[in-house]
């Protein structure tokens, strides 16, 4: 009988995202079209009267367009972000998707080589974190909810990844991982 859950953590108010996403297709169309006019003005004036002094001017804001539309082009999607936690017989998924198009896996894990988790909210967390020499990984959305860590050490290196899992799947991490490794205090 497999254990399986699988879950999409998104951000709990979806409005400031709204709105980024918004402001930023206006500003591409914007700046792409603002681009496309200055270039056509720019090969008038050259045709015209040829490549002068001032024209300089006039080709820096033309690049500056272009730049601005191609990195919003490029990375627009990054402002609808979600974290995907996929839990499969003690094996723990991670992985980051971006306006439910692009997935971009973070990482595996196996729920029984954890040393310790438990709330952030407890006083283990801030005691592990204190580590030196300690990665901490954030891999949630939503400051105000009930975050989980998890504490590992892979290949010599400490790591303290914070999640946003939900009660059924942090039962079910917190009894693969086996006794004692749950930290309350």
């Amino acid at each position: 009988m497999d254990q399986f859950k699988e879950e999409v953590v998104t951000r709990t108010d979806r409005r400031g995202e709204s709105v980024l996403f918004v402001l930023s297709w206006v500003l591409l169309l914007f700046s792409g079209a603002s681009a496309l006019i200055m270039i056509n003005l720019l090969m008038v004036g050259i045709g015209a009267q040829g490549f002068t002094a001032e024209m300089i001017v006039y080709v820096l804001m033309t690049v500056v367009l272009i730049v601005i539309a191609v990195l919003l082009f490029l990375y627009k999607d990054r402002i609808r972000t979600e974290y995907e936690y996929t839990f499969t017989n003690g094996i723990l998924d991670f992985a980051k998707v971006f306006n439910n198009r692009k997935r971009l896996a973070l990482g595996t894990m196996d729920v029984r080589n954890i040393e310790a988790c438990g709330m952030v909210q407890s006083g283990s967390f801030r005691r592990y974190l204190n580590i030196p020499g300690i990665k901490r990984i954030n891999w949630f959305l939503n400051r105000g909810a009930n975050l989980f860590y998890l504490y590992f050490q892979k290949e010599g290196n400490k790591s303290l990844l914070v999640m946003e899992p939900s009660d059924d799947l942090r039962e079910m991490i917190i009894r693969v991982a086996g006794p004692g490794k749950m930290q309350n205090n």
